[in-house]
């Protein structure tokens, strides 16, 4: 086989080819599923915010925001609420349209969607913030999903869910974002058509959460017993509670209660997610997220109760205040059968002809990126120039991951093939690992003057257009050799967090000339989170010049390991 730099691992690209019923992953670095019929919160500890899942017979499909990475609208399937398989997702490249500006939008577009199931077909709205709501369908969920509709344009407006009612009329409540709309902590709500594609009238507040529940957004609106319920987050991302609302009429007035808080958990912010049932109706459940800082927003299950009054409890409540708290260890959901551990992809062996489902870009991809080569279980990513960017930051062409777990070791198999012009090699191109946040830092092969190096280097406050620095640099007396790149990540924080602040990680970097030995290089880099996402780890190649062609960077895998 060529001497290519292939990075393999059970799935970084998910498998650089694979259909979408692959086989599911099972996680080497965290598993939910207990085996003795219990399970252990998260049930995924990857950055999936603002989680919301609707049931469809036997089948639990969960989206989550995705903001400017592609594709956007990640689509996740279970049967049991714990053990969780990545499908697909419902934007595969964003439409100009749906783009507030050209690329490379950090923290823009996708916002707290909602998906649910109507006459037949699965729907999928959420907010952008600077645009208004858009929403896309398809029958099959795992895709291909319709291009997206601008249904209701409008500045300020996020967190959308639907509703469609027994007399035929359809609703979305919402939340708003005070960084565009001017003011927050309020919930809106505005009629549609029954078809879901435009808005009817004008937008309304239903109700204003000032002065008992402050930031109040993340609607998800449901009917009960006649009764409608909106179950909405409040107190913040990182340190808040969950409120749910009810009235008679969709348009209010509503009543509010405080149905969970952290209580003497170590479970800080939990709310703003997904309330569902078991098939046979006998048991409720609540999806939610918690705020872990450089690793994200990830993923809890709650048990859920219906109390004779008419309100829900989330999680367990030990004082019988009917206000609940997250549990940390409970028994699974009760689906009527017993389902094989999975959880979404990690690793890669890129044997296929596209990228594996668990990988995103900074923006709309292009063709000229990458190359999936199935005969040899190879992606080359092919160097890019981004005319404007001040670092990393800026370009698009950033292959990223979320990160799996607190703790966890990613390496690459690679080579670097820098372009040669007239016999010599040119300079200025490199490529190799990234772990990227508002901060980031990488280990790559890059091209100089007097050979091949490989260069740490960090970038703090990248997001404000600093300039990457060089940490440690090591010439490679045979550069044509594969070359093994690892980082580990380590959670340093408390070791009982309680707020988003307490979690912090530091990343080391290493490397390997055979696969065995791993020498350390540089510094340990601290983590930060990203705008609205965790730190994400992964792949580039990029360039400092403008040319009619490029050199490229061979992955042979791309491995999650403990």
């Amino acid at each position: 086989m060529k001497n290519y730099l292939k990075l393999s691992a059970l799935s970084l690209l998910a498998l650089c080819a694979t259909a979408p019923s692959a086989l599911a992953d099972v996680s080497a670095v965290h598993q939910p599923d207990l085996g003795n019929g219990k399970y252990k919160n998260p049930v995924i500890d990857a950055d999936y915010s603002d989680p919301d899942v609707v049931r469809v017979g036997n089948d639990y499909y969960m989206t989550a925001s995705s903001f400017n990475n592609i594709p956007g609208l990640p689509v996740l399937h279970s049967n049991d609420l714990v053990n969780w398989t990545l499908i697909g997702h419902a934007i595969a490249e964003m439409p100009e349209y749906a783009q507030v500006g050209p690329d490379v939008q950090h923290g823009n577009a996708v916002w707290a969607p909602a998906i649910r199931y109507h006459n037949g077909e699965y729907y999928i709205y959420y907010g952008d913030p600077d645009l208004g709501i858009f929403m896309t369908k398809t029958k099959n969920p795992a895709g291909p999903w319709e291009p997206l509709v601008l249904v209701h344009p409008a500045k300020g407006i996020i967190d959308t869910c639907p509703l469609w009612d027994e007399d035929g009329r359809a609703y979305i409540a919402h939340g708003y974002a005070g960084s565009r709309a001017g003011v927050k902590s309020i919930i809106g709500m505005i009629e549609m058509t029954p078809d879901g594609k435009s808005s009817i009238g004008q937008d309304r507040i239903i109700y204003d959460g000032h002065i008992e529940n402050e930031t109040i957004e993340g609607a998800k609106i449901y009917k009960r017993d006649g009764w409608y319920y909106i179950f909405s987050p409040a107190g913040g991302v990182s340190t808040g509670w969950q409120e749910v609302l009810r009235s008679k009429n969709v348009w209010g007035p509503y009543e509010v209660m405080n149905v969970m808080d952290q209580g003497n958990t170590d479970i800080n912010g939990p709310h703003q997610g997904a309330w569902v049932d078991t098939p046979d109706g006998r048991e409720d459940w609540f999806l939610h997220f918690q705020d872990k800082g450089p690793y994200g927003r990830v993923v809890h299950l709650q048990p859920m109760e219906w109390k004779e009054n008419g309100w829900p409890v989330i999680g367990v409540d030990p004082d019988g205040d009917g206000r609940g708290e997250p549990v940390m260890t409970y028994r699974k959901p009760n689906v009527g059968a017993t389902y094989e551990k999975a959880n979404p992809q990690e690793s890669d062996e890129f044997g296929g002809i596209e990228l594996g489902k668990q990988w995103q870009w900074n923006g709309n991809p292009s063709a000229l990126w990458y190359f999936c080569e199935a005969s040899t279980g190879t992606l080359r990513l092919f160097s890019h120039h981004t005319p404007d960017a001040k670092s990393h930051y800026d370009e698009a062409n950033m292959l990223l991951q979320k990160f799996p777990s607190e703790n966890f070791t990613a390496t690459a198999k690679v080579k670097f093939c820098p372009r040669v012009k007239n016999g010599k090699v040119m300079t200025g191109e490199k490529g190799g690992l990234m772990v990227m946040g508002y901060d980031y830092a990488d280990l790559a092969l890059e091209s100089r003057e007097d050979g091949i190096y490989l260069v740490e280097g960090e970038n703090y406050k990248a997001d404000k257009g600093a300039a990457e620095k060089e940490v440690e640099a090591v010439k490679l007396a045979n550069p044509d050799q594969d070359i093994y790149l690892r980082v580990s990540i380590r959670m340093t924080g408390a070791k009982k967090p309680k707020a988003k602040g307490d979690y912090k990680c530091e990343a080391t970097f290493s490397y390997s000339l055979d696969g065995k030995k791993f020498e350390k290089i540089g510094k340990p880099f601290n983590v930060r989170e990203g705008h609205w996402i965790g730190a994400k780890v992964g792949l580039f190649c990029s360039r400092t010049w403008a040319s009619n062609d490029s050199g490229w960077l061979d992955v042979d895998w791309f491995r999650i390991s403990k």
